[in-house]
């Protein structure tokens, strides 16, 4: 398989790597015994499901975003902003226990969006999507001061930046372009502002591109095409090998009640829209900013900005369901879907979400902050979403984002199929790993 993030390497010792270093193991060693499978005590933070564990791989690279896993271990971390090393964190493992011993810095920017195709390390910024090469085993890559550039001149905004992508077994590259506003008012987030319908920031934002993926030098208006549209900003994004799609797990709509006050309490401002996952197709279109999902109605309705009136759908005929939907405003920033063989069997094909949590659902409770895993089978959700991984908050009541300690961001599956997450605030990066415990039945 092309996609190197998805893919699982039977060879688990491979000098240098963050899987295992050269010399760590023994023929007789078992997975209980290796370093490389010892918790931290407090399992970095983590609360898990039963038979889970997770360690620290390390901490305090700065406010980490998108990450990806080399063929040989090595771990590969795009910053928000670059510090004065670089913007890209190379982390490697030279003793065998799975911690980075060795980490260096490259790139002279800042970003979200990274991963692995045909061995090659792509990354993003706010407005260009960039190819790193390695033609040995070294940790940084050979031309880390001088990229390939895939594609340039996407648009720089202030809001929904972000441009993530992923790659699709077909040699596609898809970009996330997501819209630098809320609902599409003339004057964003303003109390009686119109809309502008139809929305001009169509032609560009609110949607999904489709690129080759190893053509340099092409841009978004000569080369790009609008793979799907109508959607507000889709940091999650990612290839499903299962069945063949892209996906996306869109960031929905605010300030209902701010901006109609008459029409929406502030309970239901708290709890709509919905964030709804889409399973992408050439020329979808997914409703932003006519429509938001209702999620205790199960329907997507006409916006109030576009004359809704919390009952209607005309705006919204047309448009294609979501597959899944989830509690609004908890930010979803990275998708993977599960296809290793250290994880229980329930697991293969299931879709890990990273919420990095939410800032406007006062006064209620703040929610997200977690890791939730969402059974898929044959290209469809099979069963309730459950919380995998949570505690990155490091506090019960979160009051504002500020609270939160770690905020998680970015989700890779290692070459041997353990789940490596990262986090938004310091820099915090860990492994989550299943291991056989006879004290409970997994839940």
């Amino acid at each position: 398989m092309k996609y190197s993030k998805l893919k699982f390497l039977s060879a688990a010792f491979v000098c240098g790597g963050l899987l295992y270093g050269c010399g760590s193991s023994t023929e007789t060693e078992t997975e209980t015994d290796s370093p490389y499978f010892t918790a931290d005590e407090d399992q970095g933070g983590l609360a898990l499901p039963s038979g889970f564990q997770s360690y620290v791989i390390a901490e305090d690279l700065g406010r980490a975003r998108h990450l990806a896993v080399r063929d040989n271990g090595d771990i590969y971390v795009n910053l928000r902003e670059a510090n004065d090393q670089g913007g890209i964190a190379a982390l490697r493992d030279t003793d065998g226990d799975g911690r980075a011993d060795e980490i260096k810095y490259f790139g002279d920017f800042g970003g979200t969006g990274m991963a692995f195709y045909n061995g090659n390390l792509y990354a993003s910024n706010d407005s260009t999507v960039f190819r790193f090469s390695f033609a040995g085993e070294d940790l940084l890559p050979d031309n880390a001061s001088s990229p390939d550039t895939i594609v340039s001149g996407l648009p720089v905004q202030t809001s929904h930046a972000a441009k993530s992508f992923t790659f699709d077994d077909e040699g596609f590259l898809y970009v996330n372009i997501g819209a630098p506003s809320n609902a599409c008012q003339e004057q964003d987030r303003t109390k009686g502002s119109p809309a502008m319908d139809p929305c001009p920031l169509l032609e560009r934002h609110g949607g999904v591109w489709r690129f080759d993926a190893e053509k340099i030098g092409q841009t978004q208006m000569e080369d790009g095409h609008r793979y799907s549209t109508g959607i507000r900003n889709a940091v999650a994004l990612e290839f499903n090998p299962f069945d063949g799609h892209v996906y996306a797990v869109q960031h929905g709509r605010d300030m209902l009640t701010g901006l109609f006050p008459d029409m929406y309490t502030t309970e239901e401002s708290v709890e709509l829209p919905a964030e709804e996952m889409f399973r992408l197709s050439d020329g979808a279109n997914f409703g932003w900013p006519y429509c938001y999902y209702d999620g205790k109605q199960n329907i997507r309705l006409t916006a109030p900005e576009y004359g809704g009136d919390k009952e209607s759908s005309e705006r919204c005929e047309g448009t294609v369901a979501p597959v899944a939907t989830f509690a609004a405003h908890m930010a979803p920033n990275d998708l993977l879907f599960y296809s290793g063989d250290q994880f229980p069997e329930r697991y293969k094909g299931a879709a890990l979400i990273a919420f990095h949590g939410s800032w406007n659902r006062a006064p209620l409770g703040q929610k997200g902050y977690k890791v939730s895993m969402l059974p898929f089978q044959n290209g469809s959700p099979s069963g309730e979403q459950r919380d995998f991984a949570d505690g990155f908050a490091g506090i019960e009541e979160i009051e504002a984002p500020s609270d939160a300690k770690h905020r998680p961001t970015g989700l890779a599956m290692a070459p041997d199929g353990t789940v490596i997450i990262s986090d938004s605030v310091t820099g915090k990066i860990w492994r989550v790993f299943y291991q056989e415990n006879n004290t409970m039945a997994m839940n």
